[in-house]
């Protein structure tokens, strides 16, 4: 059913076909990473192009030892000057690349399926909030002066509002003088922030505090 459509040295109409079946399913993969998901052009362009460069990598290596050292080489070089991503955006990026090889190689109906597979998955779990937070879990930034002794001084007032907190971090900033607390709050049902902060305020020495949703580095 997979069968290649390469035989031997490979022909422009067969390079033709191959990179538009690359660039096709990398449409797809692409349409499926925008499904509710933050992006930009750049990388939704990469999703396409990626897959079409791969598979003339696979072609110029076509059983050439030598070559696919070289092609491994510069693939590593590349890993240096890339932008760390969240799980999504590897996914979608592995994805990709697979296509390519798969192309490279001939297999277009494999790669078209494997792409459809793979992205409906992806728009489901997308779609379904499979393994999403149930619970409004929200992020808080205390800073306090340097010379607060604050192991302990906020545990009163966060448990009176929140279901939940725990210490995530803790660093120093503007040179040292001050300190900022990263606590991973839930707060109680009908709980007022304002009120929340006020009380915390008397305690930091009205210094800066933060509330809010944590940004979600990972999950599809």
């Amino acid at each position: 059913m997979f069968n290649s459509i390469i035989d031997g040295e490979i022909t422009y109409l067969q390079f033709i076909l191959c990179s538009l079946a690359a660039a096709g399913s990398g449409a797809i993969t692409a349409l499926c990473y925008m499904f509710k998901n933050r992006y930009s052009q750049s990388f939704v362009a990469t999703l396409i192009l990626l897959p079409i460069m791969v598979q003339s990598v696979i072609i110029l290596v076509n059983g050439n030892v030598g070559t696919g050292v070289a092609v491994l080489g510069a693939f590593s070089l590349i890993k240096f000057r890339s932008v760390p991503g969240n799980s999504r955006d590897i996914s979608a990026i592995f994805l990709s690349m697979a296509v390519g090889i798969a192309t490279g190689m001939g297999l277009i109906r494999f790669a078209f399926v494997m792409t459809v597979v793979v992205g409906l998955v992806m728009v489901l779990l997308s779609a379904l909030k499979f393994g999403g937070a149930s619970e409004a879990v929200q992020e808080l930034k205390i800073t306090v002066p340097e010379d607060l002794d604050f192991e302990g001084s906020f545990d009163e007032i966060l448990g009176k509002y929140t279901r939940r907190y725990r210490l995530e971090s803790t660093r120093t900033t503007n040179m040292g003088s001050l300190y900022e607390l990263k606590y991973e709050i839930l707060l109680k049902s009908g709980t007022s922030v304002k009120a929340m902060i006020d009380e915390l305020r008397t305690r930091n020495g009205n210094l800066t505090i933060s509330c809010g949703r944590p940004v979600q580095q990972e999950g599809l």
